[in-house]
């Protein structure tokens, strides 16, 4: 797949990247269907409409077993700069419908933000970031944080959709188990429905480098999930043994429980 720049120009109403095309219509539903080896999507969604919310809308609409992450994020893209013409603007607006849904608690991740604000202690950085609502979400209420994320593309986004929100955000490209900052540079490190995207070898360096970056504590969320959602790029599941596991692997104090999936602190 070609690189992706999510504020490229195209036209309005109309947005296509490598085999996907998402194009708005009069009316009708979010439809997915591929022709000759091509992704077509068609929907009718007004400004309103853009928000994570879609994510689970998309997610319902896939009947391809084969819809797999890439496809994903293209349709989501295409959903978000087919709506609103400007790129920026669409973001704005998408990010701006986001928060607020996260922050009054109709999203369905509210319940998993709140929860991870409510543990996070003075300076955070956290790892695989992606579009960086929880970021966003910490900077409103006044914590110093920085983003993280391997791709170059969501932290630009991010980097341009902040002070737009009159919000700040440090960013930082780099790998979860890699990032280029000394030892106990932050109080807190997040990693927030990160390790069911890499197998348990990454996974077990992530944790590691949060422990070394963190002085105070780790706070990793994870989904309960009984089979592994491969169009959100998914490759492994957990329940409460396997975080119980990962937190002895560490020689750590920690604390696992249950809150909208599984939660591991641990004592840095």
């Amino acid at each position: 797949m070609s690189v992706l720049d999510s504020l490229a120009p195209c036209t309005p109403g109309r947005w296509t990247h490598d085999h996907v095309t998402v194009e708005r219509i009069e009316s009708g539903p979010v439809t997915l269907r591929r022709n000759d080896g091509r992704l077509q999507v068609t929907h009718s969604l007004g400004p309103d409409d853009l928000s994570e919310r879609l994510v689970a809308g998309v997610t319902a609409s896939i009947e391809d077993a084969d819809f797999g992450q890439d496809e994903f994020e293209l349709t989501m893209v295409g959903l978000v700069r087919s709506t609103v013409p400007d790129p920026l603007d669409a973001w704005v607006t998408y990010y701006h419908n986001s928060l607020g849904e996260l922050l009054d608690g109709t999203a369905d991740f509210a319940p998993i933000h709140d929860k991870a604000a409510e543990l996070v202690r003075g300076r955070v950085l956290d790892l695989g970031s992606c579009f960086g609502f929880l970021p966003l979400r910490l900077a409103r209420a006044g914590t110093p944080v920085t983003a993280t994320d391997i791709l170059p593309g969501t932290m630009s986004l991010l980097d341009a959709v902040a002070p737009r929100l009159g919000l700040s955000v440090d960013t930082l490209v780099c790998d979860a188990a890699h990032v280029p900052v000394p030892d106990g540079s932050a109080d807190t490190v997040t990693a927030i429905h990160l390790l069911e995207h890499v197998d348990d070898t990454i996974g077990a360096a992530v944790v590691a480098e949060a422990l070394r970056i963190a002085r105070e504590r780790v706070v990793i969320a994870v989904p309960f999930e009984d089979e592994a959602t491969a169009c959100h790029g998914h490759v492994r599941t957990f329940d409460l043994d396997t975080l119980r596991r990962l937190g002895e692997s560490t020689g750590r104090d920690f604390e696992v429980f249950e809150h909208h999936g599984g939660w591991l602190v641990l004592d840095a």
